[in-house]
């Protein structure tokens, strides 16, 4: 008895240090999960940026300077581009106003109805000229719609010049629109586009993958697709059904990527006989080098649905053409951008300035270009600058 109550004294006193051992183990197991989930230890920096040493960019980067300088997002989730992407996604912007526009109505050559809202600006813009943004986030890849928009705007406001500004596949559309034909970009200031993906046919096969949940995302959004086709089939499909939509229409209840909503659908719908000719065609990659107007592309490396290797588009195209500026930031996520101390979002994000800036910096060159490029060089240059700076 004497025995086993030694022994039972001997092994006791040890089993506490054991449990905390454990959950100190634990502890610090799911602190380097958060650590890891969260990105942390990730540094912040400016956005990297390629370009050509041209006048224009010159004066750009002097007048635009959030491209030069660090972008800090929230402290504690701001680095990890899921949770800038999931805030986008459910919130949109913070705090941003609501304003009133009119809406309106263009009925188009396949007797759908594109609809677009008309904004009146608050006050005048600080040159003195007619500017108006031309801002698209669709869902689709043709650019009949976008067009049909520009071209009213044009039509009812023939003064006015115009800042074309798309995000995500509406970035697709702004810089297929304007290379596909060349009257497209006159009276267009300049081009924003952010967190596009450029390439259709080579972004399918990363959204089939794993890497950073694309996978995961895809059927989310195919969801998301599915539900919105179906609520508007009337109008897409118009309400004599034949044998083929049905089956079309079937297969849609069962589709689980972006890939075959396109191929059932899609493609089908806008007349291309194969999801690869649908994709070949519909991609700003095959148009993008014709454009000539100033050309701002924002990606983010974070960024869950845009893969590493689609970013040689743009990387490529800047080192190739003057008109051209890529800026990759660190993190952002898909259009998310936020910005803040530790928790809490600011009501702009770091994109809704860069935009503004940018805008602003291409009226300025645009009133100042002839004295920048005139005989004056360098010269020239840093007083149109400092004149930007000034106003």
């Amino acid at each position: 008895m004497s025995n086993q109550e030694s022994d039972v004294y001997t092994i006791s006193p040890e089993m506490p240090a054991v449990f905390d051992g454990v959950k100190l183990a634990a502890v610090a197991t799911v602190l380097y999960i958060i650590v890891r989930c969260l990105n942390l230890k990730s540094p912040t920096a400016p956005p990297e940026l390629t370009y050509q040493d041209t006048a224009l960019n010159r004066f750009l980067l002097k007048s635009c300077p959030l491209l030069t300088k660090e972008y800090i997002p929230p402290l504690l989730w701001g680095k990890s581009g899921h949770l800038q992407t999931a805030l986008y996604g459910k919130l949109g912007r913070v705090s941003s106003p609501h304003p009133n526009g009119l809406r309106k109505f263009l009925p188009m050559m396949d007797g759908a109805t594109a609809t677009f809202d008309l904004f009146e600006p608050m006050a005048d813009h600080p040159t003195g000229d007619d500017i108006t943004m031309v801002v698209t986030m669709r869902s689709t890849r043709c650019t009949w719609e976008y067009g049909a928009m520009v071209g009213y705007i044009k039509k009812a406001y023939p003064q006015t010049q115009l800042i074309v500004v798309g995000f995500s596949l509406g970035g697709n559309i702004v810089c297929k629109f304007l290379g596909e034909n060349r009257a497209n970009q006159e009276r267009v200031l300049c081009c924003v586009s952010v967190c596009q993906g450029y390439s259709a046919l080579r972004a399918q096969e990363t959204f089939l993958q794993w890497d950073q949940c694309r996978r995961f995302y895809n059927f989310l959004m195919a969801d998301n697709m599915k539900k919105i086709i179906l609520s508007h089939r009337g109008s897409l499909f118009g309400s004599s059904s034949n044998k083929m939509l049905d089956i079309n229409l079937s297969r849609l209840y069962t589709c689980t990527s972006l890939m075959q909503i396109d191929d059932n659908i899609m493609r089908k719908f806008h007349g291309h006989s194969s999801l690869k000719e649908y994709y070949e065609k519909e991609s700003c990659v095959h148009y993008i080098h014709n454009v000539n107007v100033p050309l701002l592309l924002v990606n983010s490396a974070d960024d869950p649905l845009v893969h590493d290797s689609l970013l040689t588009i743009p990387r490529t195209l800047a080192e190739k053409k003057e008109n051209v500026v890529f800026a990759l930031s660190l993190h952002g996520g898909h259009l998310g951008f936020f910005e803040g101390a530790v928790l809490f979002p600011q009501p702009l994000t770091w994109m809704d300035k860069v935009i503004l800036s940018y805008a602003n910096a291409m009226c300025q060159w645009e009133k100042q270009k002839p004295q920048c490029l005139g005989s004056g060089g360098h010269t020239a240059t840093a007083t149109c600058q400092e004149e930007a700076t000034q106003s």
